[in-house]
C-alpha cells in the first residue's frame, strides 16, 4: 500500500524534463464488480532519446492498492521498486520493457468523480486532468501519447453496455458476464482515457465525411431521456460538417459516441471517440430546456468535437499549456456558434461574458497568465483566463493574419504535429511562418497577467483627425512590473448621419491599428466631426477608456454598424446612470427620462433582430456594477439597479405591455428568431414587475399556466418569485409538482430561488438546503443553488449581519469533504475580499480561516491566494 501523504509541492513551467520512458501501447484490463474493480495494466516502455542516461522512471498512482508488479513478466521483489506519495518508482529499466500491474479501485467511494466512479447506477471516467493515475500506474501527464487497447468485463444484465475509446474489435461473454474490447489506433495522452458500463437508451444516426466515409454516431442517455437527445445530434453533425468546411478537418475513427452523465465535475470531456457529457449539457427538450439551454447544447457538442482535432490529435505538452487545447478551442466554437446563430448576438454574449466575469478574475487575487508559470493543483488552473481569454488571444491572431492566412497556418499546424504534444509557442510560430509577421512581442499575451486598460484620447483641426492611445496594465500578484502588448484596435470614424468617413488614400472606411508601444498617436485626414467607433468586434481583451459624452453614446447606439459597439454604447449610458445613482449624484426618473429617446430607437427597431434588441435593452447586472464601485456596497448597488429598472418600466411602460402582449406566440418555434422574442417578452414581464404595473401578475400567471416551452415557464417564474407577486408562492409549488422527476428542471427551481436578491435570500437557501431534493454529492444541484447563491446574488452573499458568508463556508467545508475540485471552483466566489469594506472583509477573512484549517490542497491553493490578497 502507499505510504503517507505528502505535503503539496509547486509545479514550475521552468523546471519542465520530458520523460524518462515513452509508452508505445498500453492494454488495459478492467474487470468491474461491485464494491472492487480489478485493472490489469500492461505498459510497452521504450527509453526515451531525449533522455538518454536515466533509467528510473516514475509513475503515478492514487488511491490504488497494488497486488502485482512485473517486469517483461518477472515479479519484481520489493527493492526494485518504492511506492510513496502517490508515485511508483521503478529503478534499473533496461531500454525497452514490459511493464505489468495488478490493482484494486473501490469506484463506488469516489466522490471526488476523478478516474472510475459510478453514477446513477453506471460506472464512468473522468481522466483529464490526473484522474487516470487513479485508475491504474501510469506516467499521467499529457506529453505521454499511448496507442490504448482496453477491454471491459462487467455482469452482462447490470451493465449490458460496455464502452470505450477507438473501434470496438472483439467480444464475448463468459457466464452471466461479459466482455468487449476496444482499440483505438490514434497515440493519445491518458487524460483522454475513457469507460461507460451501464444500462442506457442510445440515438443512432450517421454521417458521411466529404471522403466519403460513413461515421456511425451514437448518443447514450438513461432510457426516460432519450427523447432529449435529438438536438445534440443534430448539432453534433452541424459540427462535424462546418469543421470540414471550415478548417479541413475531418473526423477519423469509425464511430463518435457521446455518453450523458449526472455527476460530472466539469461540462464535458472529449475524450477520444467517446465524449462524456454531464446532462446539463447534452439534454434538450422544449418542455424542459430552456432557448439559452439549447444554445449551450449546440455550443458544447461543437467545443468537443471540435477538440478531435484541437487537443486530441495534437494535444500540450504540459499542463502550462492548457490555453493551446482550450482557448483555440473555444475560439472555434464561438465561429461555429457566430456562424449557425446571429453572428452580432453571439459576440457580444461572448464578450458580455468575458468581460463581466474574466476580466474580474484578471484583476483580482486569482489574476494568473493565459500560460501560468506556476501551480500547485492543475484542476485550478481550469479558469476563464485559461478559456476565454485565450480564446481572445487566438482570435487576434485570427484577425492579424486575415481569414486565409489563419487558415494556412491551421493546416500547418495540425499536419505538422499531428501526433505530438506542443506548447502555445509552437503555434504562434505557425503564425508567423505564414504570415512573415514577428510575433514575439505578441507573445507578451500568453506571459502576462491582468488585462490592459487602453486609454484614448482624440483632437481634430486643420483638416486633420487624431487619435492618441496611452496602454497600461494593473500590476497582478506575481508580476509588478509590465510590459507594452501588441493590440490590435479595429475602428471607423462616423459622421453626424452615421456613416464612416473615409480614412485613406485607399478608399477604407474601418481599419485596424497595431498600438504596440506605451503611447502612440495615429492621425487621419478626416475634418468633419466625427465620433470614433473604437474597437470594433471588440477586437483585443482591454477596457477602452474613452470620454464619451451621452450624446456620442446615443449616436453609436442608433447609427454604428458593428453589434458589439451598439451593446458597448447601451452598456455605458446604462452604466452612466447607474454609477451616479450609487453615489446618490441624482434620482432615477431623471436617468431614466434621459435614457428613453435611445432606447425608443432601440425598441422601434426590435423586430430586425429582437435578440440584440434584447441585449440593448437589458441592464447591467448587479455583480458587473458592483464591480465598478471601491469599496464594494452590494445593498446600495442593488438599490440603484432596482430603482433604474422600476424608473425605466414607467417611462417606457406603453412599449413594454405592447411586447409582453404582442410577442406571445400561439405555436412553438425553436429558431434564433423565436427564441429572440421570447427573451425580449420575458425582458418586457421584468420591466412591468418592477414598474408595478397591475396587468403584469396576470400576464405572467397566463403564461406560467400555459407555456409553449420552458422559456416561458421558467421566465414566468422568475418574474412571480423575484418581484414577490401574488400566486409566486403557488407558482413555485405548482413548478416543483409538475417536475419534480426531471433534475435538470429541478436545478432551475433551486435557482430561481437562490438568485432572488436581498438578504431575506440567506435564510431561504438554508431552507433549500435541507430539501429533500438537495443532494451535496449531486453537483449539478450544488451549482443551481449555492452557485448562484454565491457568485450572482451579491446583496444575498454580502449581507449585513454576515450570515451570508457564513453559509458561504459552511458550504465549503461540507463540499471539500466531498470534491475539492468543485469546491476550489466555488471559493472564487471570495475573490473581491480584497474591495470590501473593513467590516465585511474582516467577517468574510474569519470565515474562510476557519475553513482554511482543514482545507484540502484544492481548496487551500485559492483560499490562501484569495486571504494573501
Amino acid at each position: 500500500m502507499e505510504t503517507a501523504h505528502a505535503a503539496v509541492k509547486t509545479t514550475r513551467l521552468a523546471d519542465y524534463q520530458p520523460p524518462a520512458y515513452l509508452v508505445d501501447r498500453v492494454d488495459l484490463d478492467v474487470d468491474i464488480h461491485d464494491g472492487i474493480t480489478t485493472v490489469t495494466s500492461t505498459l510497452a516502455l521504450r527509453r526515451n532519446p531525449d533522455r538518454p542516461d536515466v533509467t528510473a522512471m516514475q509513475f503515478n498512482g492514487e488511491g490504488l492498492t497494488l497486488r502485482t508488479l512485473s517486469l517483461d513478466d518477472v515479479v519484481l521483489e520489493a527493492d526494485r521498486y518504492h511506492y510513496a506519495n502517490g508515485v511508483l518508482t521503478i529503478e534499473g529499466l533496461p531500454d525497452s520493457c514490459s511493464l505489468t500491474t495488478v490493482v484494486d479501485i473501490e469506484p463506488e467511494k469516489n466522490t471526488a468523480l476523478e478516474g472510475l466512479y459510478r453514477s446513477n447506477g453506471m460506472y464512468c471516467t473522468q481522466c483529464e486532468a490526473e484522474g487516470f493515475r487513479r485508475i491504474t500506474f501510469f506516467p499521467d501527464r499529457p506529453d505521454v501519447l499511448a496507442r490504448f487497447t482496453t477491454t471491459i468485463r462487467a455482469d452482462r444484465k447490470a451493465y449490458p453496455l460496455l464502452l470505450s475509446n477507438g473501434n470496438p474489435v472483439a467480444s464475448g461473454e463468459e457466464g452471466e458476464r461479459h466482455w468487449v474490447t476496444w482499440e483505438d489506433p490514434f497515440p493519445k495522452p491518458c487524460y483522454l482515457f475513457a469507460l461507460v458500463a451501464g444500462d442506457l437508451a442510445c440515438l443512432e444516426d450517421t454521417f458521411v465525411t466529404a471522403s466519403g466515409r460513413e461515421v456511425a454516431l451514437r448518443l447514450y442517455a438513461e432510457h426516460r431521456d432519450l427523447d432529449k437527445l435529438d438536438h445534440a445530434m443534430a448539432s453534433l453533425k452541424h459540427a462535424m460538417r462546418w469543421d470540414e468546411e471550415t478548417y479541413g478537418r475531418e473526423y477519423d475513427l469509425d464511430i463518435y459516441m457521446i455518453v450523458a452523465v449526472s455527476h460530472f465535475n466539469m461540462g464535458a470531456m472529449e475524450n477520444k471517440g467517446l465524449n462524456i457529457f454531464n446532462t446539463a449539457c447534452v439534454l434538450a427538450h422544449p418542455s424542459t430546456t430552456t432557448d439559452a439551454g439549447f444554445q449551450r447544447v449546440e455550443s458544447v457538442v461543437a467545443h468537443e468535437y471540435f477538440h478531435n482535432w484541437s487537443g486530441n490529435r495534437v494535444t500540450c505538452r504540459d499542463w502550462f499549456q492548457l490555453s493551446l487545447k482550450e482557448g483555440f478551442t473555444v475560439f472555434r466554437d464561438q465561429q461555429f456558434s457566430a456562424d449557425m446563430n446571429s453572428a452580432a448576438v453571439q459576440r457580444v454574449e461572448n464578450v458580455d461574458f468575458l468581460v463581466n466575469h474574466q476580466f474580474p478574475e484578471d484583476q483580482g487575487p486569482m489574476a494568473h497568465p493565459v500560460r501560468p508559470a506556476e501551480y500547485q493543483k492543475i484542476d485550478n488552473f481550469y479558469t476563464l483566463t485559461i478559456y476565454e481569454k485565450g480564446a481572445e488571444i487566438v482570435r487576434m491572431q485570427y484577425h492579424l493574419l486575415g481569414h486565409e492566412d489563419f487558415r494556412k497556418a491551421t493546416d500547418l499546424y495540425f499536419s505538422r504535429f499531428d501526433g505530438q504534444a506542443v506548447t502555445c509557442d509552437d503555434f504562434v510560430a505557425c503564425m508567423e511562418e505564414i504570415s512573415g509577421r514577428d510575433l514575439g512581442q505578441f507573445k507578451r499575451w500568453y506571459s502576462q497577467a491582468g488585462t490592459p486598460i487602453l486609454s484614448v484620447s482624440d483632437a481634430q483641426d486643420a483638416g486633420e483627425y487624431r487619435l492618441s492611445f496611452r496602454q497600461h496594465t494593473p500590476p497582478t500578484p506575481g508580476q509588478a512590473e509590465k510590459l507594452p502588448l501588441m493590440i490590435p484596435v479595429r475602428l471607423a470614424l462616423l459622421n453626424a448621419d452615421g456613416e464612416p468617413v473615409v480614412l485613406d488614400s485607399e478608399g477604407r472606411r474601418e481599419t485596424v491599428l497595431i498600438i504596440d508601444q506605451k503611447e502612440q498617436t495615429v492621425s487621419f485626414p478626416v475634418s468633419e466631426p466625427v465620433t470614433p467607433s473604437l474597437l470594433r468586434g471588440f477586437s483585443a481583451p482591454v477596457v477602452l477608456e474613452y470620454d464619451y459624452t451621452a450624446d456620442q453614446l446615443a449616436h453609436l447606439l442608433a447609427s454604428d454598424n458593428d453589434g458589439y459597439c451598439r451593446w458597448n454604447a447601451a452598456q455605458q449610458l446604462y452604466f452612466g446612470a447607474l454609477d451616479r445613482l450609487v453615489r446618490a449624484e441624482t434620482v432615477a426618473t431623471e436617468e431614466a427620462a434621459k435614457l428613453a429617446p435611445a432606447l425608443e430607437q432601440v425598441i422601434a427597431r426590435a423586430d430586425e433582430d429582437p435578440a440584440e434588441a434584447a441585449l440593448l435593452l437589458t441592464l447591467p447586472g448587479e455583480v458587473a456594477l458592483g464591480d465598478r464601485h471601491v469599496p464594494l456596497n452590494p445593498a446600495r448597488v442593488h438599490d440603484a439597479r432596482q430603482s433604474l429598472l422600476q424608473a425605466l418600466g414607467t417611462a417606457l411602460q406603453p412599449h413594454w405591455l405592447a411586447m409582453a402582449e404582442n410577442l406571445l406566440a400561439t405555436t412553438l418555434e425553436m429558431d434564433g428568431r423565436a427564441m429572440g422574442r421570447r427573451q425580449l417578452r420575458n425582458l418586457a414581464l421584468n420591466y412591468l414587475a418592477a414598474a408595478g404595473h397591475s396587468e403584469v401578475q396576470r400576464l405572467a400567471v397566463e403564461l406560467f399556466e400555459l407555456p409553449l416551452c420552458m422559456s416561458e415557464e421558467l421566465g414566468a417564474l422568475r418574474v412571480l418569485v423575484h418581484f414577490d407577486l401574488p400566486g409566486a408562492d403557488k407558482a413555485l409549488a405548482q413548478f416543483e409538482q409538475r417536475w419534480r422527476d426531471e433534475d435538470l428542471v429541478m436545478d432551475q427551481w433551486f435557482a430561481a430561488q437562490a438568485s432572488v436578491p436581498g438578504e431575506a435570500t440567506v435564510a431561504r437557501v438554508r431552507e433549500l438546503m435541507a430539501h429533500p431534493a438537495f443532494d451535496w454529492k449531486t453537483l449539478n444541484r450544488v451549482r443551481a443553488l449555492v452557485g448562484t447563491f454565491v457568485n450572482g446574488n451579491p446583496s444575498a452573499l454580502h449581507a449585513a449581519d454576515g450570515e451570508g458568508y457564513r453559509l458561504f463556508a459552511q458550504a465549503l467545508s461540507r463540499l471539500d469533504d466531498i470534491n475539492p475540485q468543485v469546491a476550489a471552483r466555488l471559493a472564487n466566489g471570495a475573490a473581491r475580499l480584497p474591495k470590501l469594506d473593513a467590516k465585511p472583509k474582516g467577517m468574510l477573512v474569519d470565515e474562510l480561516k476557519v475553513v482554511m484549517e482543514k482545507a484540502s490542497d484544492n481548496l487551500a491553493e485559492v483560499l490562501g491566494r484569495i486571504l494573501a490578497s
